[in-house]
């Protein structure tokens, strides 16, 4: 033991140093031999009795999963290295590729498994394995990781220098078990956030399709109770009008930046020259009024598009297309539906250019929706807008854990 240190963070009752030492000493490390290794006529499918093995692919946010491409091969190349046959409790972690140091610790296994040339295998000397997977994507192990890689295109890392990484270890096994506990209930607790984030993403995706007439039909899989009339097709060129006007005046409004994922987002007020925005000349720019859309008709198909609900005139660039929907169109209930696959399908039909497509008002113009009654359309509205307000909940405390976690473990090891 060259040195001994201490976290800052701790469980009660716990106050002796931690042990300086290296990871191979607490570990055992294992991957496929060279001339073990695998060619195209050992792979095989599932159905042909092959055996799942896993690449880095199969590592997503530091856990194992199955929903990708995944790669089978024999059996017999599967029997030929009983030492990487994986088991609950194995920790995978990536040494070769762009996902250098991802790991993932196997705990719901029902198959027969193994690993490709780009993974390693960790097992534990009497060392506490949730501890183990928690310590590996600390900044103290990433940072070794970054200076030990070789290689350029593709990086790499030696099992000999994977195993010289300096680990700080608990002399307690308790606090060892403790530590080990407390982040795979963290974990859990993420994962938990994250299956219901996607969850009602997946439902917000269905009932897009659903609440919408489909495949030109006047009538959705699903409505509210007391709504029987057919949807009417609607041109846009009837239930819009262009409505930006340039800032002739030069007016110190703020300028906002339009992004497929939030749509109305400000600028940031800095140039790379150190000028700033309010310094520029913006009589240039459009004036976007509250309840209004506005688009990028080169981004449109990534839906880069926008509904202004800040309450105050603000500014965009003159590249936008801006305009306001008539009285009898629920300005909520369309801003879902132009996040819907059918709007992308009108932008394909309807748009235009060579290498990049632009998609200008007089297209958006010669397409149509097809819409209920108002009352019908508010009600559809109010519905999806809080299916988002649950999905941004449930993300922004996805979000939460995430940061509370990444804090956690830089203060609780060394």
């Amino acid at each position: 033991m060259s040195k001994t240190e201490i976290p800052s963070i701790r469980f009660r009752g716990f106050d002796d140093a931690w042990e300086q030492r290296k990871l191979g000493e607490v570990i055992r490390l294992n991957g496929r031999i060279g001339f073990r290794g695998y060619t195209e006529k050992d792979i095989v499918t599932k159905d042909d009795g092959g055996v799942l093995t896993f690449s880095p692919t199969n590592i997503v946010d530091n856990k194992l999963t199955t929903n990708c491409k995944n790669t089978y091969i024999t059996r017999f190349k599967y029997d030929e290295s009983p030492e990487i046959k994986i088991h609950n409790g194995d920790i995978l972690f990536v040494k070769t590729g762009s996902t250098l140091g991802k790991r993932a610790l196997e705990t719901g296994l029902s198959e027969d498994a193994t690993l490709n040339p780009q993974v390693v295998v960790m097992r534990t000397n009497n060392l506490n394995v949730e501890f183990l997977a928690a310590m590996l994507v600390t900044n103290a192990i990433i940072s070794q990781v970054n200076s030990a890689k070789i290689g350029g295109a593709v990086p790499t890392l030696t099992e000999t220098r994977i195993k010289d990484f300096d680990v700080a270890i608990p002399v307690s096994e308790a606090e060892k078990e403790q530590i080990g506990q407390f982040f795979s209930q963290l974990d859990h607790l993420i994962t938990l956030h994250q299956r219901k984030f996607e969850k009602l993403t997946n439902v917000k995706k269905s009932m897009l399709k659903k609440m919408f007439p489909q495949n030109g039909s006047s009538y959705p899989e699903i409505r509210f109770k007391g709504f029987t009339d057919p949807w009417e097709q609607r041109k846009f060129s009837e239930i819009t009008f262009l409505s930006g006007e340039k800032n002739r005046e030069n007016l110190p409004l703020e300028s906002y930046s339009i992004t497929n994922e939030s749509g109305f987002v400000p600028q940031d007020e800095k140039f790379e020259n150190g000028g700033t925005m309010r310094e520029a000349d913006k009589r240039m720019y459009y004036i976007v009024s509250p309840n209004s859309f506005a688009y990028n008709p080169a981004r449109i198909n990534v839906g880069s598009i926008g509904y202004q609900n800040t309450g105050k005139n603000v500014i965009v660039s003159s590249l936008y297309e801006i305009f306001k929907t008539s009285d009898d169109v629920d300005d909520r209930l369309l801003w879902h539906w132009f996040k819907s696959p059918d709007f992308q399908k009108l932008i394909w039909q309807l748009q235009e250019g060579g290498v990049r497509l632009y998609f200008y008002y007089d297209k958006l113009c010669m397409g149509g929706v097809s819409l209920p009654s108002l009352e019908e359309q508010r009600k559809i509205g109010k519905f999806f807008d809080t299916l988002d307000n649950l999905i941004t909940l449930h993300q922004r405390e996805l979000e939460k854990l995430q940061s509370i976690k990444k804090a956690l473990l830089e203060k609780m090891f060394v």
